[in-house]
């Protein structure tokens, strides 16, 4: 397959430098690389011949992305501000343009999925049946991916990058080793994933596929063989949703298939409050097990949460305590 990004304007070579130092210390660009892309296309389109990235060009690149959403822009914004500090210590004089206020990451409410949606999904994966002979199409791994996502939070590129040897089914694990933030982290099975994760490879290897097996070699696989793509999945999940009467709002509002990892870290932080653990000690653990590099990033799940399961606010024990603190004042002993 053709490498997807090709730069071609003036900026061209400044990408590729931008993208392999960001990657020499461990970041996923995959996401920049395409919004690199956009910007390449842009500059090709205005005829830019000068090194040179002002105020009013980024504000006309604006204009042109009438379609995108807050959070989109934030990110895309984020990345001008990257490039043009980079520039900028190549020698090339460039305008770095503040992150818009309201547009901050926390702006996107995620679409919770309930307990029996949950199931539904679950169900219609498994009566998924394929009419025709796409040996490429990857229905086979749909029942497989979605609840190894929901079980473990996992991001969906993640899942999908999955080797054969990052699963320990002995120590019921699996090793994440392409994150987002550049960590690697480890995620515990349940004996109901793990079973399925067992079933899947059962029937995986039955098919007659090269190195099917091979320790290096991808865990999910389309029945000829190939990687799959987070595109495929959506397509699927999209078919998915339908079947369960789930209504797709699109237009960056989902629901997505980035919201079974926000489902389960409610529906995580929810069990935990039930069983009358202590969220201001499990919220740095849940933080850890999927990947934030700050505490502040799993805190929005403890809101949602409330909102979604408001019984939970009648014992401040558990979930109030942690969102609404009590304060406590002190009694008037006419020491004032």
């Amino acid at each position: 397959m053709s490498e997807p990004f090709i730069y071609i304007s003036i900026y061209a070579p400044y990408f590729s430098g931008f993208i392999k130092m960001k990657q020499g210390l461990g970041y996923n660009m995959l996401r920049t690389k395409w919004i690199l892309l956009e910007f390449d296309k842009f500059f090709v389109g205005i005829e830019a011949k000068d090194l040179y990235i002002t105020g009013e060009l980024i504000d006309q690149w604006l204009k042109t992305r009438i379609n995108d959403g807050q959070r989109t822009i934030y990110a895309k914004y984020s990345v001008w501000a990257q490039f043009c500090k980079y520039m900028c210590n190549l020698g090339h004089e460039c305008y770095i343009p503040r992150l818009p206020k309201g547009a901050s990451k926390n702006c996107f409410t995620p679409y919770i999925f309930s307990h029996q949606q949950m199931g539904d999904i679950f169900r219609v994966c498994d009566s998924l049946r394929l009419h025709d002979k796409h040996m490429s199409t990857i229905i086979f791994v749909m029942p497989a991916v979605i609840r190894l996502m929901y079980g473990t939070g996992i991001r969906v590129s993640e899942a999908l990058s999955l080797k054969n040897g990052d699963f320990d089914f002995e120590n019921r694990c699996i090793i994440i080793r392409k994150t987002k933030n550049g960590e690697q982290r480890l995620a515990p099975l349940s004996d109901t994933l793990q079973q399925v994760l067992e079933e899947y490879i059962a029937y995986r290897n039955m098919m007659p596929l090269l190195k099917v097996q091979d320790t290096m070699g991808y865990f999910f696989v389309s029945p000829c063989g190939t990687f799959c793509r987070a595109g495929s999945v959506y397509c699927w999940f999209r078919k998915i949703i339908a079947n369960c009467g789930i209504n797709h709002i699109g237009n960056h509002h989902g629901p997505r298939v980035h919201d079974l990892r926000h489902t389960f870290a409610v529906h995580s932080l929810a069990k935990m409050a039930k069983s009358g653990h202590d969220l201001y000690y499990t919220l740095p653990i849940l933080s850890t097990f999927i990947g934030h590099k700050s505490i502040g990033a799993t805190e929005q799940y403890v809101r949602l949460t409330a909102e979604i399961y408001p019984e939970l606010l009648n014992d401040e024990r558990k979930l109030c305590s942690y969102v609404f603190p009590k304060i406590k004042f002190a009694e008037e002993d006419g020491n004032n």
